[in-house]
């Protein structure tokens, strides 16, 4: 898969913007606050319906703008696909796939897949829960689209659970057979949420396996087996994985822990209060890890999900934003190494000598709004 031409109508810095995109690796260079990772920014936001920049569709679209839209022909062994979004903050976003209207924005999620590594991958490692459930979710939706509406459905039902424990906060005037409706749906969709991260974990594990070792070696670091182990809010046995335990589960825990969060007015149990607990060894990455260590953990976990994404015979774009100042030598030619079977690569740098020589492929200049084929 790849992405054979990108044009941008006031997305981000952009007025307008037409590229033309080949398959392998392809470099935008260019000064911070240039405008290169605005352009890496639209094709992974066309894929996902997410930043990995910011929480909210506003800062999307140009200053003075009232909507942006981004388009790109995807390529998929013989066919294309004409990609559109139309981003409009306030109001439902809107999809179409070769001119036609999808009925869902979110339909558009999975049509074109990539795997984005940023230095705001970091916080995989070093950042609170919610980076890494983000990440789990995001990946899920990539490899099973359909996840995307259980994880709309579950973060509605918490939604709707969150209002009525704080309308009864320390008051326990809530109508008790409501909230019981609300426990067996939170237990439900949330049960199906939990089932799908531990499959992921466990088909994500033999790829983080090798790729922390693959970069970690390019440093010389031991060879010490890094794990990454699904922790939940419902104290869930390592062996179970069946999704109606999980419910019956959850739902005990719901009775179980009723008086508290009916005294603090907010949901305490569920997948969103769950984590992923990142080892190196016998050691937590977070705390333990060095910098180069936490770096070589984000970019495997990364790497994992380009490799797990690739079983499905259709190689993700692989966008490498900004990364490379961040890397020592042996680091960036070890990632280079890494990737250069990919289909297609997209990198930004700021220095056009920190992308290592097996990555310099297509070259584009990013400067005062205008990008350039070199």
């Amino acid at each position: 898969m790849h992405v054979s031409r990108l044009v941008l109508h006031d997305f981000r810095s952009y007025p307008q913007v037409e590229l033309a995109l080949e398959p392998g690796a392809t470099a935008f260079i260019g000064s911070n606050g240039q405008g290169k990772t605005n352009l890496v920014e639209a094709i992974d936001y066309l894929s996902r319906l997410d930043s990995h920049r910011v929480s909210s569709d506003a800062p999307l679209v140009r200053a003075g703008a009232d909507q942006a839209i981004v388009r790109a022909d995807v390529v998929k062994g013989d066919r294309t696909a004409l990609l559109e979004l139309e981003i409009t903050p306030g109001r439902a976003n809107r999809a179409r796939i070769n001119r036609g209207a999808l009925p869902r924005t979110r339909d558009l999620v999975g049509v074109l897949r990539t795997v984005i590594f940023s230095p705001e991958d970091l916080a995989l490692v070093k950042g609170d829960p919610s980076d890494r459930r983000k990440f789990l979710d995001s990946l899920l939706v990539l490899r099973t689209p359909r996840l995307a509406g259980v994880k709309a459905d579950y973060d509605r039902v918490l939604k709707q659970r969150n209002t009525l424990l704080k309308t009864a906060r320390g008051r326990r005037n809530v109508e008790i057979a409501t909230l019981d409706i609300w426990d067996e749906n939170l237990a439900r969709t949330g049960a199906e949420l939990v089932a799908a991260r531990l499959a992921l974990l466990d088909a994500l594990a033999p790829h983080l396996i090798d790729a922390y070792q693959r970069v970690a070696a390019a440093s010389a670091q031991d060879r010490r087996i890094v794990t990454a182990t699904y922790r939940t809010s419902i104290g869930l046995s390592p062996e179970v994985r069946d999704q109606d335990a999980i419910e019956k589960l959850i739902l005990e825990e719901l009775a179980r822990r009723r008086g508290d969060e009916l005294d603090r007015g907010i949901s305490l149990v569920g997948p969103h209060r769950d984590d992923v607990v990142l080892m190196i060894g016998e050691l937590p990455a977070k705390g333990y890890a060095s910098h180069g260590e936490s770096w070589s953990y984000a970019l495997a976990l990364k790497l994992a999900s380009f490799e797990l994404l690739r079983e499905d015979d259709d190689d993700p774009v692989l966008i490498l934003d900004d990364v490379f100042a961040e890397l020592d030598q042996g680091r960036r030619e070890q990632l280079a190494e890494l990737v250069a079977d990919a289909e297609q690569v997209l990198v930004t740098a700021a220095v056009a000598d920190d992308v290592p020589e097996g990555l310099k492929g297509h070259r584009f200049r990013v400067a005062g709004g205008e990008v350039t084929r070199e």
